[in-house]
């Protein structure tokens, strides 16, 4: 079925139409409603830039977008990326030697990387609503950091398996800020036409830490934790440097601050600057959501799919190679799926599509946990693995996206939302460690995956039907848009023709 979405031009007050969402026959219903509409009346223009041209619009949000990119991607990407060297280092030691040093057995090997997200995952929902209400969240970002990188040195003291366990869950606690801290704070400054390539941005830089945090973390297991002081020695710095929100962005001059909500707020209503949503009320609009629950599902398959991360040395060794080799080659495949997200992001952002990407990722997977779990052959073994950081982390980028355009409104919501897709949908890094066992197969681990392809396909087809619904709702009578307000649309959105887009 063709179908369309109605845009408002932020620079002229036109509304525009693009296939996305909304079925043809409401073409002309979306074409009338706009005629005579003037969108500034629902969210008003700044004075400050209310004589600036559409020319002289685009001029001043290039110059913006350029910017803030300049500031929050490489501190962003340069964090991440060390988030995942403290990580990998777990795994690396592995290769190395640690159960041997510290008498553990594969179980317990399985539980100190499990046990990281018994701290991780209770603090990321508290975490980002304390951040909604924080006026520096850049600084509270950074000086997360700090304290993990910290934590992460102290794990070079570590002489036995109780003591790991410990340093494992105070690691997961200072972490559980940064990750779905970043995704709400770069949603709350960058357009749904941006959004998807910072997300992917992002990713990239995941997947350079995941294909070199290993063998960094092995080069630094020589250096009694003198490496967690780097960490440290980042966040200090970029806590100087990360913009707030931006409506008091010193980064910014006044008409940019101003631009830059106006901007947001054409898309989806009253952000970070006017909406006076309580922290309470966002998490409860979260919990009763259920397209929020879906995601949280669809993320939950999508990061047990994700745990071959946590296990890629191990499975890269079933190759029969030497440890440095091993090391070497997990990064192909990670640099590969770098190369893949920035595809997928611009994709998804010039196109405005979502869920036929979700489609061609879970295709893929299949095919690399069936290949996988049927041949101990080097070529089409590696083969599939060069696919599966792609196939799991690919979904997770979309659906990121997806909360965020989708649950954009109230701002707390968004926030509450970004944490539970990442912390509910994160226990499958707890249950999934306990699969990787008879190499060189891992049957359990691979037919597992597999069956979660499947559930993530039938659940994120579901929630397209329902979004679907919802826009024909949007797109009808007032009483059926009142119908709309009651699955989480505000009156705003509706005067501002919001869609639910990519699906």
């Amino acid at each position: 079925m063709s179908s369309i979405q109605t845009n408002v031009d932020p620079y002229t007050g036109s509304s525009t139409s693009t296939r996305d969402g909304i079925a043809k026959e409401d073409v002309a219903h979306l074409e009338v409603a706009d005629k005579g509409k003037d969108f500034d009346n629902v969210v008003e223009k700044p004075e400050s830039i209310r004589g600036l041209s559409p020319a002289e619009l685009q001029k001043l949000e290039t110059k913006m977008v350029r910017k803030i990119d300049m500031v929050i991607m490489p501190i962003m990407g340069v964090l991440y990326i060390l988030n995942y060297v403290d990580r990998s280092a777990l795994a690396a030691a592995k290769v190395y030697g640690i159960m041997d040093d510290l008498n553990m057995t594969t179980n317990n090997f399985a539980t100190a990387i499990s046990i990281l997200f018994a701290g991780y995952i209770p603090f990321q929902i508290p975490s980002n609503l304390i951040m909604t209400r924080i006026p520096r969240p850049g600084l509270y970002i950074c000086s997360a950091a700090t304290i993990w990188g910290s934590v992460s040195a102290a794990t070079a003291a570590v002489q036995s398996y109780k003591s790991l366990l410990a340093i494992r869950v105070m690691l997961g606690i200072t972490e559980a800020v940064f990750f779905p801290g970043v995704i709400y704070l770069m949603s709350a400054w960058y357009t749904k036409k941006e959004l998807g390539k910072r997300l992917g941005a992002l990713f990239v830089f995941q997947m350079l830490g995941s294909a070199f945090g290993g063998f960094i973390a092995a080069a630094c297991l020589t250096l009694n934790g003198r490496e967690g002081t780097t960490t440290v020695g980042c966040g200090l710095i970029s806590a100087m440097l990360m913009p707030e929100y931006p409506h008091n962005a010193r980064l910014l001059n006044q008409t940019e601050r101003d631009y830059a909500v106006w901007r947001i707020e054409m898309e989806a209503g009253a952000g970070e600057a006017h909406e006076e949503t309580s922290v309470l009320e966002g998490f409860r609009r979260a919990c009763l959501d259920p397209k929020v629950w879906a995601l949280v599902w669809c993320m939950g398959m999508s990061q047990a799919m994700g745990s071959t991360t946590n296990f890629f040395p191990t499975i890269v060794e079933t190759l029969g190679y030497n440890k440095n080799i091993t090391l070497l080659l997990t990064a192909p495949p990670f640099l590969l799926a770098a190369i893949l997200f920035y595809i997928i992001s611009y994709i998804s952002d010039r196109k405005n599509v979502i869920y036929p990407i979700h489609v061609i990722c879970l295709a893929c997977a299949v095919v690399a946990y069936v290949v996988a779990m049927a041949t101990t052959k080097t070529g089409p073994r590696y083969f599939a693995m060069m696919l599966m950081p792609t196939v799991c982390a690919g979904p997770q980028i979309l659906l990121y996206k997806t909360l965020n355009i989708h649950m954009a409104r109230p701002y707390p919501k968004r926030a509450a939302g970004v944490a539970m897709i990442n912390a509910i949908g994160g226990i499958s890094n707890v249950w999934t460690s306990y699969l990787y066992y008879g190499s060189p197969h891992y049957y359990a681990a691979f037919g597992c995956l597999l069956g979660c392809v499947v559930a993530f396909f039938i659940v994120i087809t579901a929630y397209r039907m329902h979004v679907r619904g919802l826009n024909k709702l949007l797109s009808g009578t007032p009483e059926e848009q009142r119908r709309a307000i009651k699955s989480g649309v505000t009156e705003q959105q509706i005067d501002l023709n919001w869609r639910y887009i990519g699906y």
